[in-house]
This record gives C-alpha cells, sequence and structure tokens, in this order.
C-alpha cells in the first residue's frame, strides 16, 4: 500500500478519498474546512494535515479536487503549498476541472523543481464518487500516468489516457461542453411540451425511446419532476465550467454560439439564487419565464 495524499474533501473529494482509505492506503487529508479533513481522518484512519505542504511532505503521490483555478494554483503553488514540501520524483493529480492553460503553466512549474503533475477532471458526480465508479481523464507524461494508475483505482472504473498536459482537461470540458448544451436544449424542450399540455413523464417516455435518448437527461429528469434540486453538481460549478469552455474556445479560435446562450442562461440562474443547488435547478429559469413547473402529476 502507498502513502497517498488528498487535498479538497468537498461533495466529491470526500468520498474519493474514503474509498483511497478504505482500499488500504495511508492517506494524508487537508481541506479548506479543517473539520473535515479531521472526521475522515478519524472516521477512516487517514492522517489529518493543517496545509498542503505536509501532504506533500508525507506522500508518494497527492491528488486534489477543488472548486476552480485559483484554488488550485493556490493549493499546489501559494505559500505553505504542495510545491513547498514535495520531494523531487513525487506526483501530483490534479482532479480539479480548471483552465488547461493555467494548469500547463503550474506542470512547468513543477517540472523546474522534478515533482511530476498530471491533470486528471474527472465525471461521475457525487454517486461516481461514492460508489468509485468515476471516469477520469488524464494528461501528462503516460509513464507517470502508469506508475501511479493503481492509486487511480479504487476512485474510478475508466481511466483514459488523453496525451500531454491539459488534454485531459480539454477531454472534460469538451463533455462538459455537450453536457451544458444538452442539459439546456432539455429544459427548454420539457417546459415547452409541459406548457402544450404533454405530461412530463410521457414525454420523457417518447425521448427515451427515441434517437434522442440520453443518459444525462435520463438521469436528471426525475429529480425535476420531483422537485428534488439537492446538489449532485452544483449550478455554480457547471457555470464556472462553460466558462472554462469558452475561454478554450477563444484561446483556440474556435466559435462556441450554443455554448455562449447556455452561459447566459446559467448565469440567469445564478442571478436567481440556484448557485448552490444541482444543475437541474437550471430549469426554473425558463419556468418563471413562462409560468409553468416541470412536475410529476399528482
Amino acid at each position: 500500500m502507498a502513502k497517498l495524499g488528498f487535498l479538497g474533501l468537498g461533495i466529491m473529494g470526500y468520498p474519493m478519498a474514503r474509498n483511497l482509505l478504505r482500499a488500504g492506503h495511508e492517506v494524508a487529508l487537508w481541506s479548506h474546512s479543517a473539520e473535515k479533513a479531521r472526521r475522515l481522518a478519524a472516521e477512516d484512519g487517514g492522517v489529518f494535515c493543517g496545509a498542503p505542504r505536509a501532504v506533500a511532505e508525507f506522500a508518494e503521490c497527492s491528488f486534489l479536487c477543488v472548486g476552480d483555478t485559483s484554488m488550485s494554483e493556490n493549493v499546489i503553488l501559494g505559500t505553505g503549498g504542495l510545491a513547498e514540501g514535495a520531494r523531487p520524483d513525487t506526483v501530483i493529480v490534479d482532479c480539479s476541472t480548471v483552465s488547461p492553460s493555467a494548469s500547463r503553466e503550474i506542470s512547468r512549474k513543477l517540472a523546474a523543481r522534478g515533482i511530476h503533475f498530471l491533470d486528471a477532471p474527472c465525471t461521475g458526480s457525487k454517486a461516481g464518487a461514492e460508489g468509485g465508479t468515476l471516469t477520469f481523464m488524464v494528461g501528462g507524461d503516460r509513464n507517470i500516468f502508469e506508475r501511479v494508475r493503481p492509486y487511480f483505482e479504487p476512485m474510478g472504473k475508466q481511466l483514459f489516457y488523453c496525451g500531454g498536459p491539459g488534454l485531459g482537461l480539454h477531454a472534460k470540458l469538451t463533455q462538459n461542453l455537450i453536457a451544458a448544451n444538452v442539459l439546456q436544449a432539455f429544459n427548454e424542450g420539457i417546459v415547452l411540451s409541459t406548457k402544450a399540455g404533454v405530461a412530463p413523464e410521457l414525454m420523457l417516455e417518447i425521448l427515451n425511446a427515441s434517437a434522442v435518448r440520453c443518459g444525462l437527461v435520463s438521469y436528471k429528469a426525475p429529480f425535476i419532476f420531483r422537485r428534488d434540486f439537492s446538489t449532485n453538481f452544483s449550478l455554480k460549478w457547471l457555470h464556472k465550467d462553460v466558462g472554462l469552455i469558452l475561454e478554450s474556445g477563444e484561446e483556440l479560435g474556435v466559435p462556441l454560439p450554443l455554448t455562449a446562450v447556455a452561459q447566459q442562461m446559467y448565469r440567469a440562474g445564478l442571478a436567481e439564487g440556484l448557485g448552490e443547488e444541482d444543475m437541474c435547478s437550471s430549469i426554473k429559469v425558463m419556468e418563471q419565464w413562462t409560468g409553468v413547473e416541470v412536475k410529476a402529476s399528482e
């Protein structure tokens, strides 16, 4: 078993770190909310650390899963960060969804210190994190990925090596681009059919029997129908990811017109105070505009 680190114990990170512990690894833990790290250390035998640097001093491979690019940069390169404690030839794996260009810059700075780095964003939401069934998209040196591959396995069942630094993130953002636009299309469509008088459950059944059947819609629609917007993946983080997608499009010279419109719809949801709710709460914007509530029949 290995000496590992895990930093960032939110909705995704907490169960990911717990799965590493339950697989038998020694895991040093840090979170911005120190109480989460103390609780997991106490419950599952982890090692509580008061700063990221202490995690790196303990671990041969450190994973992090934080909310945005600035958090990632601070945890890795900031004062008391991982880079200060990591020994040469150890590995840092960033499972956060952040800017690919910023991630490549982090990789360059760590390489100058002899520290290996992988970008490895994941998908599968809260349920995948809890069940250890996440999908990881990995960018960086393939040999380093193969070295640490066994450490991913308690957290995820599908591991895709995507190429050099930043390419794991580009793969993740492409997936989220499609998800963001599909979700907005579903919001518009189901509000339209409900306004016309078609029962939402019937409309979903029709969609599932057609060429537009979609796993995201099949999974999220029942939550909407029962008005359950408890968070698996928050609207604020979807909005953040759409911003990263548009930034990447600008950098690469790729027009993304549908995604730009979806961003504005999700921003409207944030303005309505929906940011902490699940991303499927974005339908409330369309519902408010049209005077329709998409819910299960009594």
